[in-house]
């Protein structure tokens, strides 16, 4: 008996099209190509210090908007990573040294670009025995001497292939938010995330609430791989077991035909529902439209979220 395909209530035009076709793009995930002045500044100064930036390196939309106010999300330990993530436009394969300079630049930079909050990221550097956790940690105690008065938030890689003590020496470093991508939902990490684990990167943000429970944590998923709207309602769950204080939630864009193709594209209207039981479920903050990544509006996203706490703590 021949299988029949019912087709999707929520995207019609999924019934209509082949299965290996890309949709169209819709109007809402459009952007401006970048071409202010102060885009133009931002780049010079991450040229000008050899920096990476995963503005650049995964592409991301919001790059021109971000950068033409001054804001860029640094990409420590080079551009090469040591995983395949399907979604992810940033190089695969054997990455160099570290640079034992870089911490400084970044903190230069920083302090160049007058930033009150900066994100910092890395590749996964799984040749590495602490998977980067020293360097993470040197270049946030570069930045806080340089710029006291800057808030950090760092973006981690999982540290899945070490011991408990690489996530241990980020903690002990005192970044202001701890941020780790669970990407997407579980049934889809062997396409998207092959070398990592969900129980694991959810393991992860639960063990840094229990090393410094004031320490904010953060993390965030991708729609439009072919994940199921209940299956995105578990990993809100999951993340407020962990006591996850902020989930983003973006739409996924492909970077390459080489890449993970876009299942569909999730209209504004079911960010929104998404945000409302986001808010349901207990996060203190809740990024959810089309264009979010886990570093746009970082800045502005940290202060709500610092007022959202003292709220609940009656201390406003």
């Amino acid at each position: 008996m021949r299988d029949l395909k019912i087709p999707d209530q929520r995207h019609p035009e999924k019934a209509h099209r082949p299965d290996n076709a890309q949709p169209k793009k819709p109007s809402w995930i459009r952007v401006k190509a970048p071409t202010s002045d102060g885009y133009k500044k931002t780049a010079a100064i991450m040229r000008d210090h050899k920096l990476a930036t995963v503005c650049e390196e995964a592409a991301c939309p919001n790059a021109g908007e971000c950068w033409s106010q001054g804001h860029a999300t640094m990409m420590i330990m080079g551009e090469i990573c040591t995983r395949g993530c399907t979604f992810c436009n940033v190089a695969t394969g054997k990455p160099n040294a570290l640079d034992v300079f870089e911490p400084g630049r970044v903190a230069d930079a920083v302090q160049k670009l007058g930033l009150n909050h900066v994100v910092i990221t890395s590749v996964d550097r799984d040749d590495l025995d602490d998977g980067g956790a020293e360097h993470f940690a040197q270049t946030i105690r570069a930045v806080r001497h340089r710029s006291p008065e800057t808030t950090i938030e760092v973006l981690t890689p999982d540290f899945l292939k070490c011991g408990p003590e690489a996530l241990e020496i980020v903690v002990e470093a005192k970044p202001d938010v701890f941020n780790h991508n669970l990407e997407t939902v579980p049934a889809l990490y062997h396409e998207v995330r092959p070398g990592a684990r969900y129980f694991h990167s959810l393991r992860l943000l639960q063990r840094v609430k229990e090393l410094d429970p004031s320490m904010f944590t953060k993390s965030g998923i991708m729609v439009g791989l072919g994940e199921e709207r209940q299956q995105v309602l578990q990993v809100m769950d999951d993340m407020r077991s962990a006591d996850v204080d902020f989930l983003t939630i973006g739409q996924y864009l492909q970077p390459t035909p080489k890449h993970h193709r876009v299942d569909t594209f999730v209209t504004p209207e079911e960010f929104s529902s998404y945000e409302k039981s986001a808010y349901g479920k207990g996060f203190l903050m809740v990024s959810a439209t089309p264009l979010t990544r886990s570093s746009y509006h970082a800045g502005d996203d940290f202060a709500r979220l610092r007022d959202a706490r003292n709220k609940k703590l009656g201390l406003t």
